[in-house]
């Protein structure tokens, strides 16, 4: 029996277009897995390194992201907000940013001191306690940027707020802020608040495994694009 391979143009063209998206989406994905694993291995590297003092003039986020930091200052109870939807072992609460004015600066940081449970009813916000004195914060730097699922386009209700949004924060406090997010590690502040901070894998599996597909999509369309464009030829007696 005689083989004949004679596939379209135009079919031609679009195999190979769909070969080259699925390869390089599947490269791209592997990219990220790489971005992943660096990002992963500065955090544990900066986790055994020596707490840094952060300076008291403006600084950049790359600069310190994932380090560990101490600030001296005074918290500032008025601009606190609470970021709703937080779960803790089942339980559902809300997370306390604050603001700390730092010591002999006009700049002040935003730390995100910790969780605390809802009350039963939810139209009253739980109390938190808040120290009058200057005290010093220990903590990792982090993106200013929190999301969670909104199911509104509303923002933010007094102190209660979906996300963080950094920008409309600045503008509704009128503080000037370092463009980073503390969160607190130390539990020097008796106030009740949990701060059990999870530190996530460097979630490259997931990309790998994304990558693997898409390769594998590129595989399967070249072997469709074979068996559907190799035909057996007809023989007459």
């Amino acid at each position: 029996m005689n083989y004949q391979f004679k596939p379209r143009w135009w079919v031609v063209l679009l195999t190979i277009i769909f070969i080259l998206i699925f390869t390089r989406l599947g490269f791209w994905q592997l990219s990220r897995a790489n971005e992943k694993e660096l990002r992963h291995e500065k955090i544990e590297q900066y986790t055994q390194e020596a707490v840094v003092t952060l300076p008291s003039t403006s600084i950049k986020l790359e600069d310190f992201q994932y380090r560990q930091v101490e600030v001296t200052g005074r918290f500032i109870e008025d601009h606190a907000i609470y970021l709703d939807n937080k779960i803790h072992q089942g339980v559902a609460g809300y997370e306390i940013l604050a603001p700390l004015k730092i010591a002999n600066s006009s700049l002040h940081i935003l730390v995100n001191r910790g969780w605390i449970a809802s009350n039963k009813d939810r139209t009253q916000l739980p109390v938190v306690f808040y120290p009058q004195e200057e005290v010093k914060v220990t903590g990792m730097v982090t993106s200013p940027t929190i999301k969670t699922m909104q199911l509104s386009r509303e923002k933010a209700a007094g102190k209660l707020w979906i996300n963080l949004d950094f920008d409309l924060y600045q503008q509704t406090t009128g503080l000037a802020l370092q463009p980073i997010l503390l969160l607190q590690q130390d539990n020097q502040i008796d106030d009740g608040l949990i701060r059990q901070w999870v530190r996530p894998d460097s979630g490259a599996s997931k990309n790998i495994g994304y990558a693997v597909q898409w390769f594998l999509l590129a595989v399967t369309t070249c072997i469709i694009f074979l068996v559907l464009n190799v035909k057996r030829n007809s023989s007459k007696k």
